[in-house]
């Protein structure tokens, strides 16, 4: 069943250049309740700062969806160097 939550009571995570929603248990947050929905484990929503940029790290049996819902364009390394612009999806996999 899919359930709203409201903003407020999703996960919740800041730094210097990036503010996360997270709308199942991910990294720090851990609630037994939100888990996933299916197959999907995680979904995010990311405002980076200009010039943030996440480490690199791996991502293994997982395929990413970017989707910028506004801003400037995205850049990733992960995806060979794909940018994404408003309202553009791109997919890693």
């Amino acid at each position: 069943m899919i359930t709203v939550t409201p903003l407020e009571n999703l996960g919740y995570f800041k730094n210097d250049w990036l503010e996360a929603r997270h709308h199942f248990s991910f990294a720090d947050y851990l609630d037994p309740d939100r888990m996933g929905l299916g197959a999907l484990r995680v979904w995010n929503d990311d405002t980076i700062q200009s010039g943030g940029e996440f480490p690199p790290h791996p991502h293994r049996e997982m395929e990413i969806i970017t989707f910028l819902r506004h801003g400037a364009r995205v850049a990733s390394r992960a995806s060979l160097g794909q940018t994404v612009g408003h309202g553009q999806p791109a997919e890693m996999g």
